[in-house]
């Protein structure tokens, strides 16, 4: 074997430990100010709310002005913001040193803002999609996957239904998991009521189109969505679950950092 091939194999001897890379996490946390660890994250997630607030008024104005599609952006923003990047980072704990601060974030972010499971969201995002993003079948996406649709159809119109159906998702995850489906429906049921009255008695709207704006302002950012957080994927070395082939736990993770560090990039 040439200088050129050794090039090519890494000696899985050579590979760092999983303390060394954590103590050094650890380090640069230790030596970050509060702001820069929990602060800029918090101010715009809080800060979001002020869109919110400058939507529910641009959208009492006719339908098809400027000013009404102006407020249905400014929702989406609010709503990507909140639930796409709050909750995101509330499952990772990345809002506060406090548990429980962060508990409650995790729960008011996604449930009564997002419609979805913060249960469900930690148990696929935290303990399946990080640690196997590249084994196939586990980690890599594999429930966005609807194959008898038009790519087309897939990439550009399907997307568009998801916060539709993210409450009835949830439902069908966590059914037969009576006491979490029950904890999760007095937080998103009670959620969904606040976001519609909001839209009654703010903006003018009755029950039935107030349901229908919130379909249309929290699908506005679900095709980007869609596009960044599925197909940044591909490209990724894929390993399978089969355990005779099981490679290096640092070496399997390690060659997925291209999808994390973009992750970070989009999510954080």
């Amino acid at each position: 074997m040439d200088s050129k091939e050794k090039n090519v194999f890494v000696n899985l001897k050579d590979l760092p430990r999983f303390s060394t890379l954590n103590a050094r996490v650890q380090n640069i946390l230790w030596e970050s100010s509060a702001y820069e660890v929990w602060g800029h994250d918090l101010m715009i997630i809080f800060g979001s709310f002020i869109l919110f607030a400058l939507g529910l008024w641009l959208i009492s104005a006719p339908v098809f002005t400027l000013s009404f599609a102006s407020g249905i952006f400014l929702l989406g923003c609010f709503h990507s913001i909140t639930t796409s990047k709050g909750s995101h980072l509330a499952a990772h704990h990345s809002l506060s040193s406090s548990p429980v601060f962060n508990e409650f974030l995790k729960v008011f972010l996604s449930e009564f803002w997002g419609s979805y499971s913060a249960k469900m969201g930690t148990e696929i995002h935290i303990k399946i999609h990080h640690p196997y993003t590249n084994i196939i079948g586990l980690g890599d996406s594999s429930s966005w996957k609807v194959p008898f649709l038009p790519s087309m159809v897939y990439m550009f119109f399907a997307p568009v239904i998801m916060p539709t159906i993210t409450p009835f998702v949830a439902v069908g995850q966590l059914w037969g998991r009576w006491k979490d489906l029950a904890a999760m429906l007095a937080i998103v049921l009670p959620g969904l009521w606040f976001n519609a009255a909001l839209l009654v008695y703010w903006s003018g709207f009755t029950y039935p189109t107030a349901l229908l704006c919130m379909c249309v302002y929290r699908a506005v950012f679900s095709i980007p969505y869609i596009h960044i957080n599925i197909f940044q994927h591909i490209g990724l070395p894929m390993y399978c679950q089969d355990p005779e082939h099981k490679v290096k736990r640092v070496y399997q993770m390690s060659s997925g950092m291209t999808v994390k560090h973009l992750e970070k990039i989009v999510f954080t």
